[in-house]
């Protein structure tokens, strides 16, 4: 009895894997990235490679989201409280390291 309870919870996780995976594809989220909001008022989404969430300047903004909003994101995503432009620009610094 024991055994087949095991079984049926690794069956069970792999179809949740298996689903979260191809709802990431169809949302267009390629494998090695990650979607995030960014704005103050009006958010816009970006996908940027998770290799950026090692990077200082990137943890940086990502504490601050922590502090702003905790695990609570408005769109229901990570969302990143500061300016488009402020973002694109480190986002295109970090492009070219």
């Amino acid at each position: 009895m024991g055994i087949r309870l095991l079984s049926l919870l690794l069956n069970a996780k792999q179809a949740v894997k298996m689903h979260t995976a191809s709802s990431r594809n169809r949302c267009g989220v390629p494998k090695g990235h990650i979607a995030v909001y960014v704005g103050d008022i009006e958010t816009k989404r970006f996908v940027v490679p998770i290799a950026y969430l090692n990077h200082p300047s990137f943890s940086a903004l990502l504490n601050r989201a922590e502090e702003e909003f905790g695990f609570k994101h408005p769109t229901g995503g990570l969302t990143i409280p500061c300016r488009e432009d402020v973002f694109i620009n480190l986002t295109s610094k970090l492009q070219s390291c």
